[in-house]
């Protein structure tokens, strides 16, 4: 471990929507730099799901992130020669931090013409509570409730 933390950079609020959740979401999007193209793509898919359901893009957006956000996780810890899952809460910035890039991962995975369809499908199907992303966080939570014996060990 380090002696002392590197500092964290504020980040600017993306231009549409004035929120700094929006703009570690595109840095999630983003490959080699091109944040603009990944503006993009994430503008069209929010209005693609404006188009769709009818309601707002963006509220349904934050429900979807909401609703794949992780309470508890498992994280390996050797005791005695074995491994085992100990079940953990999950820091809020890790919470945010892992919804985006299951939202992101998920979305690249589906199939689709371009990113922005894949990725407003994904958030679509994530608000409803189904979708890959959805279901990752369903089978994290299920391996710590298998896993919750070993609680006590704590990491």
């Amino acid at each position: 471990m380090r002696k002392t933390q590197p500092k964290k950079i504020p980040l600017a609020p993306d231009p549409r929507f004035n929120d700094k959740l929006v703009t570690r979401f595109v840095n999630n999007i983003m490959w080699q730099g091109k944040k603009s193209i990944a503006l993009t793509i994430f503008y069209d898919a929010i209005d693609r799901v404006s188009k769709q359901t009818g309601e707002d893009g963006y509220e349904i957006w934050k429900r979807a992130l909401a609703n794949i956000t992780p309470g508890v996780e498992v994280r390996s810890r050797r005791i005695g020669g074995a491994t085992f899952q100990i079940p953990s809460e999950v820091r809020q910035d890790r919470k945010i931090s892992l919804s985006i890039k299951w939202m992101v991962r998920f979305s690249r995975e589906r199939n689709g013409r371009s990113m922005a369809e894949k990725l407003s499908n994904e958030i679509i199907a994530a608000s409803k509570g189904e979708g890959g992303a959805f279901k990752k966080k369903e089978d994290t939570h299920r391996m710590a409730e298998a896993n919750k014996a070993f609680s006590h060990f704590k990491v």
